[in-house]
């Protein structure tokens, strides 16, 4: 079962400043999309070394989204990548997708 993003992490470190809240998601909102653009695109160019670069930069927003699983699934599908092995690069889009839902919704 995937995972439910939230903001809890972000409104932890905020400490009640919706401006830096506000600010947080802004960032997470720009990036997000040309991050995940960017793996699909290495991903089916089999350019994977790159395209674990780009898990790498993902993985850190998992965390800050509160997705403890997810972020260690980003942590193994990054080392995977660098070996040439997919396995879990379904798992991992199912992970995106669920993401830019969330970041959709509160946009």
């Amino acid at each position: 079962m995937l995972e439910t993003p939230n903001l809890n992490y972000i409104k932890e470190i905020a400490g009640g400043n919706e401006e830096f809240e506000k600010k947080f998601l802004t960032i997470i909102q720009h990036e997000f999309p040309k991050e995940k653009e960017d793996y699909l695109k290495l991903l089916n160019g089999k350019e994977l070394e790159e395209a674990a670069k780009v898990v790498h930069k993902i993985k850190h927003k998992l965390g800050i989204l509160s997705m403890n699983a997810s972020y260690k699934l980003a942590i193994r599908y990054e080392e995977d990548l660098k070996y040439g092995d997919e396995k879990l690069g379904k798992d991992f889009l199912k992970v995106l997708e669920t993401v830019e839902d969330f970041i959709l919704k509160i946009a």
